[in-house]
Protein backbone atom coordinates (compact mmCIF):
# COMPACT_ATOMS: atom_id res chain seq x y z
CA UNK A 1 0.00 0.00 0.00
CA UNK A 2 0.93 3.32 -0.69
CA UNK A 3 1.89 6.05 2.13
CA UNK A 4 -0.67 8.41 2.63
CA UNK A 5 2.37 10.80 2.28
CA UNK A 6 2.97 10.08 -1.08
CA UNK A 7 -0.46 9.96 -2.30
CA UNK A 8 -3.05 12.73 -2.98
CA UNK A 9 -6.45 11.94 -4.28
CA UNK A 10 -8.32 14.74 -6.20
CA UNK A 11 -12.22 14.57 -7.46
CA UNK A 12 -13.53 16.52 -9.51
CA UNK A 13 -15.69 17.33 -13.08
CA UNK A 14 -13.66 16.91 -16.49
CA UNK A 15 -12.98 20.66 -16.62
CA UNK A 16 -10.76 20.34 -14.06
CA UNK A 17 -9.21 16.58 -13.80
CA UNK A 18 -9.46 15.98 -17.59
CA UNK A 19 -5.97 16.48 -19.09
CA UNK A 20 -4.61 14.37 -15.86
CA UNK A 21 -7.17 11.70 -16.33
CA UNK A 22 -6.55 11.98 -20.36
CA UNK A 23 -2.73 11.31 -20.04
CA UNK A 24 -3.43 8.05 -17.62
CA UNK A 25 -6.05 6.65 -20.16
CA UNK A 26 -4.08 7.30 -22.88
CA UNK A 27 -1.37 5.58 -21.77
CA UNK A 28 -3.15 2.31 -20.18
CA UNK A 29 -6.19 2.29 -22.89
CA UNK A 30 -4.94 3.54 -25.59
CA UNK A 31 -1.08 2.93 -25.70
CA UNK A 32 -0.66 -0.16 -24.29
CA UNK A 33 -4.20 -1.92 -24.25
CA UNK A 34 -4.47 -1.20 -28.01
CA UNK A 35 -7.99 0.37 -27.40
CA UNK A 36 -8.84 2.74 -30.26
CA UNK A 37 -9.17 6.39 -29.34
CA UNK A 38 -12.38 6.80 -30.85
CA UNK A 39 -13.74 4.27 -28.41
CA UNK A 40 -12.28 5.69 -25.47
CA UNK A 41 -13.45 9.31 -25.57
CA UNK A 42 -16.87 10.10 -25.05
CA UNK A 43 -19.73 12.52 -24.10
CA UNK A 44 -19.67 10.53 -20.41
CA UNK A 45 -16.76 11.94 -19.06
CA UNK A 46 -18.26 15.51 -19.50
CA UNK A 47 -21.16 14.70 -16.63
CA UNK A 48 -19.38 12.21 -14.19
CA UNK A 49 -17.12 12.42 -11.43
CA UNK A 50 -13.74 12.00 -11.89
CA UNK A 51 -10.83 10.92 -9.07
CA UNK A 52 -6.81 11.03 -10.09
CA UNK A 53 -4.40 9.94 -7.38
CA UNK A 54 -1.12 11.73 -8.15
CA UNK A 55 2.29 10.56 -6.64
CA UNK A 56 3.60 13.65 -4.61
CA UNK A 57 7.21 12.49 -4.04
CA UNK A 58 9.67 13.16 -5.66
CA UNK A 59 7.33 15.03 -7.94
CA UNK A 60 3.97 15.74 -8.22
CA UNK A 61 2.29 13.47 -11.23
CA UNK A 62 -0.80 11.81 -12.29
CA UNK A 63 -0.82 8.43 -11.60
CA UNK A 64 -4.37 6.64 -11.65
CA UNK A 65 -7.66 7.54 -12.32
CA UNK A 66 -11.45 6.55 -12.69
CA UNK A 67 -15.48 7.80 -12.96
CA UNK A 68 -18.10 7.47 -11.88
CA UNK A 69 -21.68 8.17 -13.89
CA UNK A 70 -24.92 8.30 -13.41
CA UNK A 71 -26.35 5.06 -11.81
CA UNK A 72 -23.66 3.82 -9.90
CA UNK A 73 -21.95 2.76 -12.84
CA UNK A 74 -18.07 3.40 -12.09
CA UNK A 75 -15.49 3.24 -15.15
CA UNK A 76 -12.14 3.74 -16.96
CA UNK A 77 -10.00 2.64 -14.03
CA UNK A 78 -6.63 2.67 -14.71
CA UNK A 79 -3.25 2.89 -13.16
CA UNK A 80 0.22 3.67 -14.92
CA UNK A 81 2.43 0.56 -15.25
CA UNK A 82 5.01 2.42 -12.43
CA UNK A 83 1.93 2.91 -10.09
CA UNK A 84 0.33 -1.00 -9.72
CA UNK A 85 0.23 -3.23 -7.52
CA UNK A 86 -0.12 -0.45 -5.06
CA UNK A 87 -3.27 -0.42 -3.87
CA UNK A 88 -4.18 2.56 -5.93
CA UNK A 89 -6.90 0.76 -7.93
CA UNK A 90 -8.54 -0.33 -4.51
CA UNK A 91 -8.64 3.30 -3.31
CA UNK A 92 -9.92 4.95 -6.37
CA UNK A 93 -13.16 2.23 -6.44
CA UNK A 94 -13.25 2.27 -2.92
CA UNK A 95 -13.50 6.07 -3.35
CA UNK A 96 -16.49 6.07 -5.90
CA UNK A 97 -17.93 3.43 -4.05
CA UNK A 98 -18.37 5.67 -1.53
CA UNK A 99 -19.28 8.60 -3.69
CA UNK A 100 -22.04 6.39 -5.46
CA UNK A 101 -23.20 5.25 -1.92
CA UNK A 102 -23.75 9.15 -0.84
CA UNK A 103 -25.53 9.88 -4.01
CA UNK A 104 -27.80 7.56 -2.77
CA UNK A 105 -27.13 4.38 -5.53
CA UNK A 106 -28.53 1.27 -4.40
CA UNK A 107 -25.37 -0.15 -6.51
CA UNK A 108 -22.65 0.41 -7.79
CA UNK A 109 -21.57 -1.47 -11.33
CA UNK A 110 -18.96 -1.98 -14.14
CA UNK A 111 -17.83 -3.61 -16.82
CA UNK A 112 -14.38 -5.66 -15.76
CA UNK A 113 -12.05 -6.58 -17.83
CA UNK A 114 -12.42 -10.27 -16.89
CA UNK A 115 -8.43 -10.78 -16.53
CA UNK A 116 -9.47 -8.45 -13.67
CA UNK A 117 -12.46 -10.02 -12.06
CA UNK A 118 -10.10 -11.16 -9.10
CA UNK A 119 -9.14 -7.70 -7.67
CA UNK A 120 -13.01 -6.42 -8.37
CA UNK A 121 -13.94 -9.56 -6.32
CA UNK A 122 -11.82 -8.59 -3.48
CA UNK A 123 -13.48 -4.65 -3.70
CA UNK A 124 -16.75 -6.54 -2.93
CA UNK A 125 -18.11 -6.69 -6.87
CA UNK A 126 -19.43 -9.93 -7.81
CA UNK A 127 -20.09 -11.23 -11.35
CA UNK A 128 -23.15 -10.88 -13.25
CA UNK A 129 -24.73 -12.01 -16.82
CA UNK A 130 -21.80 -13.81 -19.23
CA UNK A 131 -18.52 -12.60 -20.93
CA UNK A 132 -19.00 -10.27 -23.49
CA UNK A 133 -16.52 -8.08 -26.12
CA UNK A 134 -15.88 -4.47 -25.60
CA UNK A 135 -12.97 -3.10 -27.94
CA UNK A 136 -11.94 -6.20 -28.73
CA UNK A 137 -11.39 -7.11 -24.90
CA UNK A 138 -13.37 -9.65 -22.58
CA UNK A 139 -15.60 -8.14 -19.87
CA UNK A 140 -17.93 -8.54 -17.55
CA UNK A 141 -20.88 -6.59 -15.94
CA UNK A 142 -19.81 -6.86 -12.09
CA UNK A 143 -22.21 -5.17 -9.37
CA UNK A 144 -21.50 -4.40 -5.33
CA UNK A 145 -25.19 -3.94 -3.75
CA UNK A 146 -24.35 -0.20 -1.37
CA UNK A 147 -28.37 -0.48 0.27
CA UNK A 148 -31.88 -2.03 0.47
CA UNK A 149 -32.85 -0.29 -2.32
CA UNK A 150 -34.02 -1.65 -5.90
CA UNK A 151 -31.47 -0.93 -8.26
CA UNK A 152 -31.81 2.38 -10.57
CA UNK A 153 -33.30 2.53 -13.83
CA UNK A 154 -29.68 4.42 -14.99
CA UNK A 155 -29.16 3.00 -18.04
CA UNK A 156 -25.56 1.24 -18.80
CA UNK A 157 -23.19 3.52 -20.07
CA UNK A 158 -22.97 3.80 -23.81
CA UNK A 159 -19.52 2.35 -23.84
CA UNK A 160 -17.91 0.02 -21.83
CA UNK A 161 -11.57 6.21 -0.32
CA UNK A 162 -11.53 3.19 2.17
CA UNK A 163 -10.77 5.64 5.37
CA UNK A 164 -10.29 8.99 3.65
CA UNK A 165 -12.39 11.30 1.52
CA UNK A 166 -11.69 12.87 -1.88
CA UNK A 167 -10.43 15.74 -1.84
CA UNK A 168 -11.43 19.04 -3.91
CA UNK A 169 -9.13 21.34 -5.48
Amino acid sequence: MHEASSIELVSGDWEQLGPDAARIRDAVFVREQGIPAELEWDEEDASSVHVVAYRTAPVREPVATARLLAGGWIGRVAVVKSARRGGLGRLLVEGLVKVAKERGEPMARLYAQTYAMPFYETCGFTAVGEPFEEAGIPHIEMIRTLSDNTLSDAPAPSTGQPQASLGNT
